[in-house]
């Protein structure tokens, strides 16, 4: 049987209990500010809902505008797929330290990218 030093031990049960919570920290209630793929600008919320300790539902609200996805972290890189309407969308994250998401999308069949910043309430 092989013995790890107090120190490793330490660090390895760190890892394991850090991991799932920083994944689950992802969750809850945003303010979506973004441009569309014409430049206009748009207004929101969005609600992420854990469905495990890396996946997710997503759900947007703009304007009179609803569309959800999944979505799912890896460190901080968070995306998500979308319907919006009859297209599917795409979505890609980066996680800042203050847990702002900051991003980039598009629409199937679309050209351009629209951004988007997801503030935590």
């Amino acid at each position: 049987m092989m013995r790890f030093g107090l120190g490793l031990k330490t660090a390895l049960l760190f890892m394991t209990l850090t991991a799932p919570a920083n994944a689950q920290s992802i969750g809850g209630v945003y303010e979506a500010v973004g441009t569309n793929l014409d430049g206009s600008s748009y207004r929101g919320t969005a609600t992420i809902t854990l469905t495990s300790s890396t996946t997710c539902k997503i759900r947007w609200q703009t304007g009179g505008t609803t569309s959800q996805g999944i979505c799912m972290r890896n460190g901080s890189a968070f995306s998500a797929a979308y319907v919006l309407g009859r297209a599917i969308g795409l979505v890609i994250y980066n996680v800042q330290q203050n847990g702002t998401l900051q991003g980039i999308w598009t629409v199937a069949g679309s050209e351009g990218v629209g951004t988007e910043i997801l503030t935590p309430r």
